[in-house]
């Protein structure tokens, strides 16, 4: 295993997590903030906007899947990505408190 497949597996769980909010405020029909929005981060995005913006992140996430090599059977790799997915969720739970 190769530590650019550990640093996949990190942005994976990252990506993942990100994807969620966005997709699932765009389809209630909710405005959510994206980087597109006017101010980056701060303004709200369409819903149409933040549903794009959720698609972007799962597709980055094949992307990293391919080029993480993760696999149940190397413990790592899911280490590695429970740290990404737990780092982004505290994240995004302390950025909207």
């Amino acid at each position: 295993m190769k530590w650019y497949n550990l640093i996949s597996c990190f942005f994976l769980g990252v990506f993942l997590v990100n994807s969620i909010p966005h997709f699932f405020h765009g389809m209630s029909g909710d405005y959510y903030s994206t980087p597109f929005a006017s101010p980056p981060f701060k303004g709200l995005s369409s819903p149409f906007l933040n549903i794009i913006w959720g698609l972007i992140n799962l597709l980055l996430c094949l992307f990293l899947y391919i080029a993480s090599k993760i696999s149940i059977t190397n413990k790592w790799t899911i280490i590695i990505f429970g740290i990404g997915f737990i780092t982004m969720s505290s994240f995004a739970f302390l950025y909207k408190r």
